[in-house]
């Protein structure tokens, strides 16, 4: 008999939901992978299959039972276990009984801390045939559901009624019931190609049998058939392809057998917006669009038919016809919208709710036009022109184009103001309000976009601060970590001179007509943007000491923290930084220490008595000469460079100088001195949190 087998359980289901399908199965390949290393039983290689109807698990190589184990058992202390006479006593008889031996087949245990009778045993494992039933439920009773259900009369609940279930070790069945259904060998092919049962012998044979009956079970294998085989049509026919990894991944959870064909659309389509033609075709209808080299959006489409007929054009022609009465919504939906002026939908606002507590979608384009003209008055730009941006940002959820096709939104409002005639920087500030959207989108094309973008997150980030509305842990429902990342990124990619003091100053003076909102939800805001300057930074290689050594003081103009992270860490390669360092870490323990209270603004060069505390005098006068320019113009790079010369007149004034004198005039005069060479660095960063 094989010291191994293989392992197969398929879970056949009704249609799963796309998206669902690979978490659903990575889960339940990692919980058997779990169940059997918690058994302690070996295994070899894992493999997944999922399609729509199907969730199954190949493992390779496992032992038919577990190890054979020694255990050891201790029993009462030799001096307890046999009376004066040397007989056994009966705590040691017992011991034996509950061994089954006889006390003459018990050993010793004997240890630094005295002796026991002990009795040693070689217990056989249990088979993995008579384990797997318990590991099975277990694992599905712990798979990530979104949702369940019922059905018929079973209690059992999952995600999908579940039609058979396949589990086999090695040739043997596994003795269980799942869901409701018990446990064989017989599987299911394709609906239409091969819908009768199958009997699987072994479980690597499964794979070969499910082509076999048209299912392409592994959907790595799957989304490489659908891909491949789109670029060829589309090589064909001399154009281009656009395939989305998401949309890859979703078509890929969608079919069984997937056969894509190429079919077309009627060119009148394209006088609507290109991006309201995508979504049709692939947030609805879930094709691939068609471009030509230049990127222009072509009249056709790859649609993935989960079929392979006989007549691929009726096929072909029943994609194409409800794929005309999509786009034939878009068109009308544009059509129709631009009979409207965009910004007469502003009034429709009113009748939107944006909270409860915080008005309408009306009064949200009121705080966004506050909050954008403060904005461009910061950045000397037409505040006129940023308010009007921010008042007709949102007009476009009040479209028919938008309410069919939320993901439009901003985009349908840039052509509706096109339209309209409306200047082209507002038009584009419409279209860019929500950039960056996610990790690694871009920004928004314009300052003024960058304005109305910055303008909506702010207002978003106060508004769920002050419903108490937080991130917890992992739960971000609103996604306010994305629009404080959005924040940052657009602030300093863009080299946006802005405070987020300020800026969060500006958002809750537009939200007193509605809610008053404290200081404490501001600093609460303020702190939950700083918390990700790390995460965005150490992302630029920035390192945490240099970050910190930055923020030691009081600073959230996010440009200028990353001109002067980019000064610390050209500094910090300088042979003068090391002892710097060291230096004002002294510095800071001596002012912390004993510098409190008291006043130490100016320093008396008449109190000044050892030639090295005048030579490092003279030389911070000159150096604020030098750098005090520097800094007034962000030059932070520059700036420390002329401070590194500063590293022998402080070695000096350590050798040869003794700060806490008797003298209290002399020695707070000392500590005036190196508050003024503390002060000349933090005006760049604390390099005392330098670590190297």
């Amino acid at each position: 008999m094989a010291k191994t087998q293989d392992l197969l359980l398929e879970l056949g289901c009704e249609e799963l939901p796309a998206k669902q399908i690979m978490k659903l199965g990575s889960s339940l390949r990692d919980g058997i992978n779990q169940g059997l290393d918690d058994a302690n039983l070996a295994r070899g290689e894992s493999q997944l299959f999922a399609t729509p109807r199907r969730l199954a698990v190949l493992i390779t190589d496992i032992p038919v039972s577990q190890s054979a184990k020694e255990i050891e058992k201790r029993g009462p202390a030799l001096d307890k276990a046999y009376d004066k006479d040397g007989k056994p006593t009966p705590a040691a008889l017992g011991f034996a009984r509950s061994c089954g031996v006889e006390i003459s087949e018990l050993g010793k245990l004997e240890t630094d801390k005295g002796a026991w009778l002990m009795h040693k045993a070689l217990v056989e494992g249990k088979t993995t045939l008579s384990l797997l039933p318990s590991i099975f439920s277990q694992v599905i009773k712990r798979l990530p559901l979104p949702k369940s259900m019922r059905w018929g009369d079973n209690n059992e609940r999952f995600l999908r009624p579940v039609q058979w279930i396949v589990a086999l070790f090695g040739s043997d069945v596994v003795p269980c019931e799942l869901l409701g259904v018990q446990a064989g060998c017989e599987s299911y092919g394709h609906r239409i190609h091969a819908p009768k049962a199958f009997k699987i012998k072994k479980p690597r044979d499964y794979n070969d049998l499910c082509l076999k009956a048209f299912v392409v079970a592994d959907p790595v294998a799957r989304r490489n058939i659908i891909e491949e085989k789109s670029l060829e049509l589309a090589k064909k026919h001399n154009v281009t392809v656009v395939i989305e990894n998401e949309l890859l991944d979703e078509v890929t959870g969608i079919n069984e057998w997937p056969t894509p064909l190429l079919c077309d659309f009627d060119e009148t389509f394209l006088k609507a917006p290109a991006e309201a033609l995508i979504a049709a075709m692939r947030d609805h209808q879930k094709c691939f669009y068609i471009t030509d080299s230049d990127g222009k959006l072509l009249p056709h489409f790859i649609t993935v038919a989960n079929i392979e007929s006989p007549k691929p054009e009726l096929v072909k022609q029943g994609n194409e016809r409800v794929m005309r009465a999509r786009l034939a919504d878009a068109a009308f939906f544009f059509a129709t919208d631009k009979q409207t002026p965009l910004h007469t939908r502003l009034s429709q606002l009113e009748a939107i709710t944006f909270h409860e507590q915080l008005g309408s979608l009306h009064d949200k384009a009121e705080r966004l036009a506050h909050i954008a003209k403060f904005l461009a008055e910061k950045l000397s730009l037409d505040h006129d022109t940023a308010a009007r941006a921010a008042l007709l940002a949102k007009c476009d959820l009040a479209t028919d184009m938008v309410g069919e096709f939320p993901e439009l939104q901003g985009i349908m409002g840039y052509y509706y103001a096109l339209a309209d005639n409306e200047e082209q920087e507002i038009a584009i500030a419409i279209r860019d309000q929500y950039h960056p959207r996610f990790a690694g989108d871009s920004l928004p094309e314009s300052t003024f976009g960058s304005i109305i973008s910055l303008a909506d997150k702010f207002d978003e980030l106060v508004a769920n601060f002050a419903l108490k509305q937080i991130p917890t842990g992992e739960k971000d429902p609103f996604g306010l970590r994305r629009k404080a990342l959005g924040i940052i990124r657009i602030i300093s990619e863009q080299r946006l001179p802005i405070s987020v003091s300020d800026c969060l100053t500006a958002t809750a003076q537009a939200f007193n007509l509605h809610m008053p909102v404290s200081n404490d939800v501001l600093n609460q805001v303020h702190q939950f943007i700083v918390d990700r300057l790390h995460a965005y930074f150490n992302a630029q290689n920035f390192s945490s000491d240099s970050l910190q050594a930055v923020l030691a003081r009081e600073q959230d103009d996010i440009f200028d923290i990353q001109l002067r992270l980019n000064a610390v860490k050209a500094f910090r390669n300088r042979e003068e930084a090391t002892s710097l360092a060291a230096a004002f870490k002294r510095v800071n323990r001596i002012l912390e220490k004993e510098a409190e209270g008291l006043n130490l603004n100016h320093v008396d060069p008449k109190l000044l008595e050892v030639p090295a505390e005048n030579h490092l005098f003279d030389a911070l006068n000159s150096m604020q000469e030098r750098v005090n320019p520097l800094f007034s113009k962000q030059d932070y790079s520059q700036g420390l460079n002329e401070l590194a010369s500063l590293r022998d007149p402080v070695d000096q004034f350590f050798d040869q100088v003794m700060v806490m004198v008797d003298d209290r005039k002399v020695c707070h005069n000392r500590l005036a001195l190196l508050t003024e060479l503390r002060e000349l660095f933090l005006q760049v960063a604390d390099i005392s949190l330098l670590q190297w």
